[in-house]
């Protein structure tokens, strides 16, 4: 063989060489990316929710509603078995539900329905009376006409509810309306301020709603708020929410005097 050849048959060989190891270190590449990128998956992938989120939810509920009553006592026991869980994430729910306001929580002792105490409803009602007349001033201006519509909906339904005498499902409704009037004022920061206190203030409303003559003069505060919002008075949906709301947490202060509910 010349050395011609020799050199020629060489360098092939080295060319295939190079080939194999640029191929077997390409194969290697895309294993050692999927590698990692399964790794940064696990690390930023979001927990699904937690059962005692579910489980705050549905004791919400029934706080809210009354079925479970202010002072009651909330035994863990009952409590996991009712709803399925174990003790860990509910203790983590009435925790939850404790950093709103609706549950208190006692050393070596069970949790207990939060009471509803006049002086600090008194408080909470002045201020989501001030949110939800921002809000109402906000809303008459920036409401569309939709928004009206949607609103007119809404209190056909409470004055529906009323008249058949729908406790329950009017309160579900007067909810709604409260949370879209202070929704079309489009402001983050009061829906976000609103949305905090929402709860401790929906179960003073159902308290309210059940005192003699509330329900009635409620519709027709309902109704006058409604038409200055349509009318775009600014002032006069502001005083009106405000008033109605403050007049609901003067209700219950004087219902809860009255009857000595609080501890």
């Amino acid at each position: 063989m010349s050395k011609t050849n020799v050199t020629k048959t060489a360098t092939k060989t080295t060319a295939k060489t190079r080939a194999k190891t640029t191929v077997k270190t390409n194969e290697k590449e895309p294993k050692r990316r999927r590698g990692v990128t399964a790794l940064q998956r696990r690390a930023l992938r979001v927990p699904r929710t937690g059962l005692h989120e579910h489980a705050a939810k549905k004791l919400r509920t029934l706080i809210v509603r009354g079925d479970l009553l202010p002072g009651e006592p909330l035994l863990e026991v009952n409590l996991s078995e009712a709803l399925g869980i174990s003790r860990t994430p509910l203790r983590e729910a009435l925790k939850q539900l404790a950093a709103e306001g609706l549950v208190e929580l006692q050393l070596n002792r069970s949790a207990v329905v939060a009471p509803l105490r006049r002086d600090e409803l008194t408080e909470l009602f002045e201020a989501v009376s001030g949110i939800e007349r921002c809000a109402a001033e906000l809303a008459a201006i920036r409401m569309t006409a939709q928004d009206v519509e949607r609103l007119e909906a809404l209190q056909m339904r409470i004055e529906r509810h009323h008249f058949r005498g729908e406790l329950r499902d009017y309160f579900e409704v007067n909810h709604q309306i409260h949370g879209t009037i202070v929704g079309f004022a489009r402001n983050s920061v009061l829906k976000a301020s609103h949305d905090a206190l929402l709860a401790r203030v929906e179960r003073a409303r159902l308290f309210a709603l059940a005192a003699d003559g509330r329900w009635e003069e409620s519709v027709r505060e309902h109704q006058q708020i409604l038409a200055a919002l349509k009318a775009r008075d600014v002032e006069r949906a502001g005083q009106l929410l405000a008033h109605h709301v403050r007049r609901t947490g003067d209700i219950v202060a004087d219902t809860l005097t009255q009857e000595k509910v609080t501890p």
